[in-house]
This record gives structure tokens, sequence and C-alpha cells, in this order.
């Protein structure tokens, strides 16, 4: 059987339905990392480096600035009932759209970088296109993370970067951080017909969870962009037995913060809330600042001539401030739609994007 190939002459909806017509759920990603390999070797103006199933493609005119473009190949898992690929191109509620695993999240933004790296023989900055694996899994697979810890050099001299991650095609800038803890009420066992031999505690963990409902998160206006924190309980355990008056109660909660927290200040801000009990850290990673104040972000924003709004989720674009590149996300599809099985994106939103990063670069 023949290796999957990419056109790159084909226009941005189909190109779109290529990429997502290659399978490639996170850890399976080969194929599709082969054949956009094989479609950048034949652009002279690159110079390809390749890092497990991670593509970086960079040209090297000599331009005053390098700037960079990212996207993830992997997607969610294909369902088959019904089946979401291969891709179709259908009309809903009188949009023109292309439905599939991946058009969303985040094929649409891939097909877009492969059809500026095509078109872009002399562009006005130099470019760095990263074509990563295993997004969507556990960080440490993550292909743009190898990229920063293997070879940063392929990255950390661009003054500026755009991730095509789902935007509606809108600007998104930077992203908020993500710190999530497990804060433990403890009690004494015992039986739960005699509960006055012990102290339960659920009933102590009450105390946290009147913290959570009366806290008030705050906003903060970062890069002239307005982020707004949120702090909640995501889970909650305790008890052994129906029987036995718990010992130990815990309840996970999750701080987004704004960007200008470190993740440092943002642990020092939750254990202040919770002082008292027992607070652990069990996942964090740090938020980006939009960077908007950079000439070469400017010069991005003014190109779209498009609405910015900060990003109230988590993405990769705090991997790309971790090395001192200022990054936004902007992409075709709407986020919504990601890994639903009614993943569709207006092809209007494909067209308008390459549109828009051809106005800035071309």
């Amino acid at each position: 059987m023949p290796s999957p190939s990419l056109d790159l002459g084909l226009d941005v909806i189909d190109l779109t339905a290529a990429v997502c017509d290659i399978e490639s759920v996170s850890r399976h990603e080969e194929p599709l990392a082969d054949a956009v390999e094989a479609a950048l070797a034949a652009l002279p103006n690159l110079t390809l480096t390749r890092i497990g199933n991670t593509i970086v493609a960079r040209t090297d005119l000599g331009r005053a600035e390098r700037v960079v473009l990212a996207g993830h190949l992997d997607t969610v898992p294909v369902t088959e009932d019904p089946r979401n690929l291969p891709t179709r191109r259908l009309v809903v509620d009188g949009e023109d759209v292309l439905w599939g695993r991946g058009t969303v999240d985040m094929k649409g933004g891939v097909a877009v970088q492969l059809r500026l790296a095509a078109a872009l023989a002399e562009p006005n900055r130099d470019l760095t296109f990263v074509f990563y694996e295993a997004e969507e899994i556990d960080a440490v697979h993550n292909g743009l993370r190898h990229v920063q810890e293997q070879r940063p050099d392929l990255i950390d001299d661009a003054v500026f970067a755009v991730l095509l991650e789902p935007t509606t095609a809108i600007v998104e800038g930077g992203c908020k951080g993500t710190l999530r803890v497990d804060v433990t009420a403890r009690g004494v066992a015992a039986h739960s017909a005699r509960p006055w031999r012990g102290r339960n505690a659920i009933h102590e963990a009450g105390e946290i969870l009147a913290r959570l409902a009366a806290y008030q998160p705050r906003s903060a206006t970062v890069d002239g962009l307005e982020f707004r924190e949120a702090l909640s309980a995501v889970g909650i355990t305790g008890g052994i037995a129906t029987n036995v008056i718990p010992d130990v109660c815990t309840v996970t909660v999750n701080y987004r913060f704004a960007p200008d927290r470190s993740q440092e200040e943002a642990l020092s801000h939750v254990e202040d809330l919770f002082e008292g009990f027992e607070v652990v850290v069990t996942d964090t990673a740090p938020g980006a600042r939009p960077g908007l104040d950079r000439p070469a972000a400017r010069a991005f924003v003014e190109a779209l001539g498009l609405e910015v709004t900060a990003k109230q989720g988590w993405t990769d674009v705090a991997r790309f401030s971790a090395m001192g590149v200022p990054a936004v996300n902007f992409g075709p599809g709407d986020p919504n739609l990601a890994h639903h099985d009614e993943e569709r994106v207006p092809v209007r939103q494909l067209v308008d994007c390459e549109a828009a990063l051809l106005r800035w670069l071309a």
C-alpha cells in the first residue's frame, strides 16, 4: 500500500481534507508526519529537522525578524458510530463546512501552515514552521516540549509565534496558567453508630467548600487584554465504607490564573486561601503573556485587522512564552466543536485565515 502524500498545490479547503484523511490519533502520527516532511522537502527555501514525529521547517533569508507558525498533527480518537472519517463537504444551517475528525482541532490550522510554506518563497520575515506530535495526551509526549528540551535553538531565536489552534478566526492573546491541588481535611475514624468517638473529615471539608463558594476571582489586564481568573472544586473523595466515619476527605481544586502571576505566586495564593488545610500540588503549567507590546505582535494585529481577546484557557503558547517567545492563538474552527462527534469547520474560516496570514507575511 503506497504511503499517503500531500499536494501543496491544492487549495486550503481540499488540503485540509487531505490532511484530515491521513488518520493521526495521538502516538500514531508517523504517516502524517512522513507526508508533511516529504511535501516540505520539495520546497527549496526550507531546512528541515525531524525529532520523532515532529517536523520543524525554517527559512534562512537573513530577514530582520523571525516568527513561528505552529500546529499539532495529532487528533483525539476517531469515532466509529458514526465514523467521522473520511471528511465530507456539507452544508449545515446554511453554511458550507468541512466535516470530520481534526477539521477543527487542528488540521485546518496545519493545512494553513502548509499552504503558507508553499506560497511564501520570499516572506517579509524569516519563518519557522513547527508541525508537532502528541498535543492531545500527557505532556511528557508533547512534540513541542521535545523541541523545547532537545533543540530550543530551532525556536528561541524568534520574536513572535502564532499557534494555529481553533479560535473561530479571531486572535486570542496569551493564555492563563493552570494549577491543580488536592486540599485535604483530616479527621478521626470511628464506627458510624458512634460518630462522637471520631471526627468526620467530610464534615470538616465543608469549610474548604465554604471558602470556595465565598471566593471572588479577580480579573487582570495583561498587555491590554482582560484575563478572568477561576478557582473551582473539580472533584472530592472521602470515606472507605458506609459504616465508618471517614478520617480523610480531599477536595481537588483547579486554579486558572492570569499570566501576570507565576506558578509560585499562584500556589502561594491558593495556600493562603486554604490555610489550616494540607495543600498538595498535582499539576501545574504557567500562563503566557500575549506580548502585544512587541513590534512583531503589533504588526500582526494591524495586518490582520481582527478582534483580539484574551485566551481564557491554556494552550501551548505557554511553551513559547517559556522560551522567551510571546505568542497568540489564531486559527480556523470553533473550539467548542473540538473533539465533538459533529466536528466541522466553516470553509470560509479556512480561506480567511490563510488570507489574513498572507497579508502579514507576504
